[in-house]
């Protein structure tokens, strides 16, 4: 019996946006790809999530990537509050699961910035039941000891939690520990695969 449902935040509760939020500065599509290749794209980008690294580290390391760019990396990093952007779904969905007696969490790789700049497109935590975001305890997904953290803070038992994310890696982490796993590709398919677990979504 699913007693506990895990949410990923980035393309799940909150859609991650990078490519808008580079456009919106008025970058053309090819620009966009190469900011994107020397930042979001880029190994480096999971230190951002991490917290581990510093804000003027983490940028210098990503102007490192393609320094004929300097100015447009950090003119499209100086203020990501549109990286993250808001789902009309988030709440409703959260609301009715915890009505029919479920436990709501997060596990997201969430930087300390966009956490700060994107706050209300995260206006859906304080509706949860808790959560971690990866930067705040220097870990990520799909590192083991962030799904063994999760588990002893909530007292999970992994069998009667699933877990949904929109990265593959990150699931078969969570597998590692009996936890349920569901590939999100967009609401409607996720209730139908909450369902077939037996959850009355």
């Amino acid at each position: 019996m699913i007693t506990t449902i895990i949410f990923d935040i980035g393309n799940v509760l909150a859609d991650f946006n990078w490519r808008k939020h580079f456009a919106g500065f008025g970058y053309d599509d090819e620009m966009v790809e190469r900011i994107a290749r020397a930042t979001v794209k880029h190994p480096l980008w999971n230190e951002v999530d991490r917290g581990v690294m510093g804000q003027e580290e983490l940028i210098d390391g990503f102007v490192a990537n393609d320094p004929e760019i300097e100015q447009d990396i950090r003119k499209v990093l100086a203020d990501v509050g549109t990286i993250v952007t808001h789902n009309d779904y988030a709440i409703p969905w959260i609301q009715d699961l915890k009505s029919k007696g479920y436990r709501t969490l997060y596990l997201s790789n969430f930087s300390e910035k966009a956490r700060a700049d994107c706050a209300e497109a995260l206006d859906f935590i304080p509706y949860m039941d808790g959560g971690i975001l990866s930067y705040q305890e220097k870990i990520i997904k799909p590192m083991p000891e962030i799904y063994q953290l999760l588990i002893d803070r909530y007292q999970l038992v992994p069998q009667e939690c699933v877990f949904m994310d929109d990265t593959v890696a990150n699931l078969t982490g969570a597998e590692k520990f009996g936890i349920h796993t569901i590939h999100f590709i967009n609401k409607e398919q996720a209730v139908s695969e909450l369902r077939k677990l037996g959850v009355d979504a």
